[in-house]
């Protein structure tokens, strides 16, 4: 893989590498030309800035806990929604992508040759995590730039004498990486400690004493909290709580920010630790629990939480580790750059791992520093070949062409997948329309378009059971599991339930039967039942029901 090898054939392995790069890019470009369909979207990253429009600006809205949540991408997907595309926001997640690309492109041509920082944005853009990222108006990838950006960053600051723009630039990243997800928490911790470690490790560092590192790294904690410092100031004015929901106040953690499950799941799950947790839930024994670090790397698959919920490639983690083979030969630089990228990596997979579930999106910051130790350790294993007697060389070649072109290929058939899955052709084709299209996704969707065009413009909606997908409703709506549930449990007779939906001024009810019946039955006694079937039979009428979902039209809720 090196230019030099040969002159006349020097041009032709970027080429292959760009035409495949090119090839990713056009297929992710299809396959984002659909209407958005996926959860994430429909219950945060298009549905609140969609509720901001409609109020005419920024808003509290109590009932989503996760609408206090930083919204550095989200506000950029309130341009095209004012002009009613929900479409172009896919494009600016994916220009996320493209922008690490470049990132790890900029940092691998400086420090190998252009073949390697190629392969590089090839295996970053193909890895089926990013694929499946970059066709969703999700904010994952713009963390995943920013955090990638302060850290590359943070090495240039170290590499060109400690000048105090590239710290700054670093800072102003890592607070747009606060500002665009929590998690970005995580990147702040373990950057500031790697600040003052930077500083006291090379030569210029080692003579300043202990003050000078100290408040390098003071510094770029307080420019990037300035930065993040307008989301605390909305959330503390709003609920006394700068960082809300992830805490009460300062301290205590609120059961809002954990996850949540079934009601069987939450029943198991208890309070305990992700270990228990997945023994329980998932039946795993104590080896199986112990393999996660390395399990995430094989055995992902997209909407399995017992599986990560996404899709890495094997090869992040092969090649990672080869990455300090014969690094003696590296630059000084280059071997303490290693060392970050590889303690950045382990140590925000510890904080991800263990605390919270371990999902591929709450460890994505990792993937573009596991990026980069694969190729330095791809071109280890080429110097290593390089070396090798001519016969050796030449079958070692071939072994390692194979070799890729096998590992590779996962994240090109994961590719061609996504086609079957999305079917970008029969939209774009015009042989579905867009009501059509989205309903084939979204099984709720002929009620919701029932509530759009029958119900009035003052109607309010509670959704009970429908996962909480609003963002294609245009009457006013809440979630409602939590408010009938207290109104059940406190309820005496149908009126009290009356009253109690008719002091959150609720019109209708959107009920997803399945699970609602299977809710009741877990979760209430027969009287209580009771007293809940006499209300919808006094109160409430019928006036759709279609696909397992079903509106009820509260007869006095106006009254």
């Amino acid at each position: 893989m090196q230019e030099t090898v040969s002159d006349h054939r020097s041009w032709r392995l970027p080429v292959l590498l760009g035409g495949l790069i090119l090839i990713v890019i056009c297929s992710i470009v299809l396959l984002s030309l659909v209407p958005p369909v996926n959860k994430d979207e429909l219950v945060h990253h298009l549905a609140v800035p969609k509720l901001y429009l409609k109020h005419g600006g920024m808003i509290e809205i109590p009932f989503m806990p996760f609408s206090y949540y930083p919204m550095n991408l989200d506000l950029l997907y309130l341009i095209p929604l004012y002009f009613g595309n929900d479409i172009l926001p896919k494009f600016i997640h994916f220009s996320f992508a493209l922008l690490t690309a470049w990132l790890i492109f900029r940092y691998l041509k400086k420090r190998t040759d252009r073949t390697y920082a190629l392969f590089g944005v090839l295996f970053f853009l193909s890895i089926p995590l990013i694929v499946k990222l970059s066709i969703t108006a999700y904010i994952d990838l713009g963390m995943i730039f920013f955090s990638t950006a302060a850290l590359v960053f943070l090495m240039e600051w170290a590499d060109s004498g400690f000048k105090i723009k590239f710290l700054v630039i670093a800072a102003v990243f890592c607070g747009l990486a606060l500002g665009t997800k929590y998690n970005g928490l995580i990147t702040l911790f373990l950057l500031t400690l790697i600040v003052p470690l930077l500083y006291v490790r090379t030569g210029v560092g080692r003579k300043a004493g202990i003050l000078k590192p100290i408040a390098q790294g003071f510094i770029f904690l307080v420019i990037s909290l300035l930065v993040f410092s307008p989301w605390m100031v909305r959330n503390y004015h709003w609920t006394k709580n700068p960082i809300y929901p992830l805490y009460n106040n300062w301290f205590n953690a609120r059961a809002e920010a954990i996850p949540q499950g079934t009601p069987e799941e939450e029943e198991k799950r208890g309070g305990r630790s992700i270990f228990a947790y997945r023994e329980v839930i998932y039946g795993e024994r104590g080896w199986q629990i112990g393999l996660l670090p390395l399990r995430i790397f094989f055995q992902g698959k997209d909407g399995d939480p017992q599986y990560f919920d996404g899709r890495l490639n094997p090869l992040l983690l092969l090649l990672s580790f080869l990455a300090f083979f014969r690094s003696k030969q590296d630059s000084l630089s280059v071997r303490r750059e290693k060392k970050i990228l590889l303690a950045f990596s382990l140590l925000y997979f510890a904080f991800a791992f263990f605390s919270t579930d371990l999902r591929m999106r709450y460890i994505a910051p990792i993937i573009p520093p596991l990026t980069l130790l694969s190729v330095f350790g791809l071109k280890s294993i080429f110097s290593r070949i390089q070396d090798s007697s001519a016969n050796a060389a030449r079958w070692s070649m071939v072994s390692l062409g194979l070799g890729l072109v096998f590992f590779m290929s996962f994240n090109f058939q994961y590719l061609v997948s996504q086609f079957s899955l999305v079917d970008p052709f029969s939209y774009i084709g015009g042989k579905m329309t867009r009501h059509n299209y989205i309903a084939r996704f979204n099984p709720e969707y002929g009620a919701v378009q029932y509530i759009n065009e029958h119900l009035p413009e003052d109607a309010k909606v509670s959704l009970i059971f429908l996962g909480n997908r609003g963002y294609y409703l245009d009457r006013t709506y809440l979630y409602g599991e939590e408010i009938l549930s207290r109104l059940i449990k406190g309820a005496s007779a149908p009126a009290r339930i009356m009253r109690g939906l008719k002091a959150e001024r609720i019109t209708h009810l959107l009920i997803h039967d399945r699970i609602f019946s299977k809710w009741l039955d877990y979760n209430f006694t027969g009287e209580e039942k009771e007293v809940l079937l006499n209300f919808f039979k006094s109160h409430t009428e019928r006036v759709f029901h279609e696909d397992g979902f079903s509106i009820f039209s509260i007869k006095e809720a106006n009254t």
